[in-house]
């Protein structure tokens, strides 16, 4: 298994805009041969502080406007070539409409699994 973990920070005016695409690259992604799993995921909660973690308390919900929406890709294929066949038609395709909506370029963390998979 190979996985990327991408993460995005939005600007708040095009949250809509970005959702509406991550929806379209998922349902792209997913057609394609070597593709396992593909998530976005939209930052709406956060834990009060680690005590709050050992003390089995729920996370605390965002509810302040701030200056970014934070996503994060979790993308899952089959190997490494699998990755590397599809970056090229996704980027020439979908990637002047992300640019658009993303305040820096995303963080991108690749690999494998640590249970070897």
């Amino acid at each position: 298994m190979f996985y990327e973990i991408c993460i995005y920070e939005a600007k708040p005016t095009k949250a809509d805009e970005i959702e509406a695409l991550m929806r379209e690259v998922a349902e792209f992604y997913r057609a394609q041969d070597g593709v396992i799993t593909v998530r976005y995921v939209k930052r709406t909660h956060r834990q009060k502080d680690f005590n709050a973690v050992k003390e089995g308390e729920l996370p605390i919900r965002l509810t302040r406007a701030t200056d970014k929406i934070t996503y994060v890709l979790y993308w899952e294929l089959e190997s490494p070539e699998a990755h590397a066949a599809l970056c090229k038609p996704a980027l020439e395709k979908f990637y002047k409409r992300w640019t658009r909506c993303l305040i820096t370029m995303p963080k991108i963390i690749l690999g494998e699994s640590v249970e070897g998979e």
